[in-house]
């Protein structure tokens, strides 16, 4: 039994193969073959870019793959109907671990400060038929374009206004552009055929890998931290402690000691660790952490 999934190319690559190799699946890649080698036998990865992929999950070309869902409703959109199964929400990105949105911005000096105010403008992007729905659904009518790219510079020479995807907004700071309504969020979606879903087998595999990738998630940003403590200030210790459920306590072979384990922020720690050393704590211990699962 194989299960074929699609790894999307492009930008959410790097990000992906990351992700899988905290879940514990090493990915290899090579720039000269869309079939990339991954350490387990059971699964058969191939490269296709994110704009395709619930097309290929739909018509059974693969049984399962990554992609935003903002390629899913575009799909839907242009097809009229979902085929696909959503498996797991996967929320990471490019350059974080967040969502990302789809923005409708046009030039800073532009007049326009509503959707309402586009009205028989021309929109450009690369998310054509989400972008007319979103328009259709507030009755504005507008001519909506494919950009092949670089669509940022487009406005306000080649298009009114554009749709764009972003994830901190920078890029359309830098090229003066302003935002005036989100059309959609969007994040990481494992999706699949339903025919594939109702193969026990591959659905169980579907399952398995879903709640590793999603305890890698988890446990991006987190750490483990060990430490011992006198009974006498163990109040004092844990009233420091941020925990992601409650801290776990063990006694240890000297009676009046314990030995505290807890997950807490990595960004904390910084500020964490001197406060309890002063409290007394000893044999404080930092830990990475590959997954978390709840």
């Amino acid at each position: 039994m194989v299960l074929k999934l699609g790894l999307p190319k492009g930008s959410l690559q790097d990000a992906t193969v990351q992700l899988f190799a905290r879940a514990g699946f090493n990915i290899y890649v090579s720039s000269r073959s869309y079939y990339p080698g991954i350490d387990d036998p059971e699964i058969q990865c191939l490269l296709i870019r994110a704009q395709e992929m619930a097309r290929y999950v739909s018509d059974g070309v693969i049984d399962a793959g990554l992609t935003g869902l903002d390629w899913v409703a575009e799909h839907a959109a242009a097809t009229g109907r979902d085929g696909v199964v959503p498996v797991a929400d996967l929320v990471y990105a490019k350059q974080s671990f967040g969502r990302v949105k789809w923005v409708l911005a046009v030039p800073e000096d532009s007049p326009y400060q509503r959707p309402q105010d586009l009205a028989g403008k021309t929109i450009a992007t690369e998310l054509v038929r989400a972008t007319e729905a979103y328009f259709r659904k507030r009755d504005v009518p507008v001519n909506v374009e494919f950009s092949w790219g670089a669509t940022e510079v487009k406005p306000p020479v080649l298009a009114d206004a554009i749709v764009e995807v972003t994830e901190t907004g920078s890029s359309l700071h830098a090229n003066r552009l302003r935002i005036i309504d989100t059309v959609l969020e969007s994040n990481t979606q494992l999706i699949a055929n339903p025919r594939a879903l109702d193969d026990e087998w591959k659905r169980t595999k579907l399952d398995n890998m879903a709640l590793l990738l999603r305890a890698a998630i988890e446990a991006q940003g987190r750490v483990g931290l060990m430490l011992n403590v006198q009974r006498d200030d163990l109040s004092t210790v844990l009233g420091l402690l941020p925990a992601l459920q409650r801290p776990t306590i063990s006694p240890l072979s000297d009676e009046g000691w314990v030995a505290v384990n807890t997950i807490i922020e990595e960004r904390t720690v910084r500020e964490l660790i001197p406060k309890l050393k002063a409290a007394r704590a000893q044999g404080i211990v930092e830990y990475p952490l590959n997954k978390i699962v709840l």
